[in-house]
C-alpha cells in the first residue's frame, strides 16, 4: 500500500470528487458498497432483457441513468467550482 496526498473537491461522501497525482483531471471515488449497488442495477437490467421483459429493463435502466446523471452533475459542478475544464463533451 502506498500513501499519497489527493485533492478533495467535494465532501467525503459515497462519491467524492478527488484528484490523484499526477492526474490532470479529478475522478470520482465510489465506495465499494455503492459500486456493488451499481453492479446489481446493471445485473437487474441484463436479467430483465434475458427474460424479454423490456418494460422492466427500461425502468431499471432509467433509474440507473438518473443516478449516473446525478453523479455526473456533481462531478461537473465540482470541476466548475474550481475552474477546471470538463474533460469530455457535455450532451445538451
Amino acid at each position: 500500500m502506498e500513501r499519497i496526498e489527493a485533492e478533495l473537491f467535494t465532501d467525503q461522501g459515497n462519491d467524492a470528487v478527488v484528484r490523484l497525482p499526477p492526474r490532470k483531471f479529478p475522478g470520482v471515488l465510489i465506495q465499494g458498497d455503492s459500486l456493488s449497488i451499481i453492479r446489481a442495477d446493471v445485473a437487474e437490467i441484463v436479467e430483465a432483457c434475458d427474460q424479454g421483459d423490456v418494460g422492466e429493463a427500461r425502468e431499471a435502466a432509467a433509474i440507473l441513468l438518473s443516478s449516473l446523471d446525478d453523479l455526473l452533475a456533481r462531478y461537473t459542478a465540482a470541476l466548475k467550482a474550481h475552474d477546471i475544464p470538463i474533460p469530455f463533451h457535455q450532451a445538451s
